[in-house]
């Protein structure tokens, strides 16, 4: 679903036409933490269209034509790490980042948050790998290895930790 700055349905576009063409679009970030309080970080496929790889937030995608984005949060959450929570969204945010082999992300992005010690069961063509990290080693790592980390992923990191940090005070 194309969007304007709004989040507005403005059209629609395949996946791949819009990202060679720039073209905002909704998207949806999901992060689950355990009752430790530790992050489910994924590593991409690495036969990912972008970003292959690299690790990010427990999961991510887009919803499909006229579908809710917590619904589209809910099923995704399933295909690609087998796993099902309650889900809150905690903020949205824009951004646009150039990849090097030509495509670029411009997405208006959903942010959720859930809580589960429900253990992965991730699905092989989306997801290299998982593992659980406590934030400051998150943090850590991040800052000494950015390249490892996905671009969204670095841009709403420390918002997500703030939101976090408010909700489990």
């Amino acid at each position: 679903m194309l969007v304007n700055a709004n989040n507005e349905v403005v059209g629609t576009m395949d996946k791949m036409a819009a990202h060679k063409k720039g073209a905002l679009h909704r998207a949806f970030s999901i992060f689950i933490f355990n009752s430790k309080g530790e992050l489910l970080l994924q590593q991409r496929a690495f036969g990912k269209y972008h970003s292959g790889g690299l690790w990010t937030n427990t999961c991510c995608s887009h919803p499909g034509l006229g579908e809710i984005t917590i619904n589209a949060a809910h099923r995704r959450l399933k295909e690609e790490m087998g796993m099902a929570c309650h889900l809150e969204e905690l903020f949205q945010f824009s951004y646009r980042h150039e990849f090097d082999n030509g495509l670029i992300e411009h997405e208006y992005d959903h942010v959720f948050m859930g809580v589960s010690d429900e253990m992965p069961q991730p699905n092989a063509a989306e997801v290299a790998g998982f593992k659980y990290l406590d934030i400051n080693t998150v943090l850590l790592s991040v800052a000494n290895q950015p390249h490892e980390y996905t671009a969204w992923f670095k841009i709403c990191f420390d918002e997500v930790i703030q939101r976090y940090h408010q909700i489990n005070l």
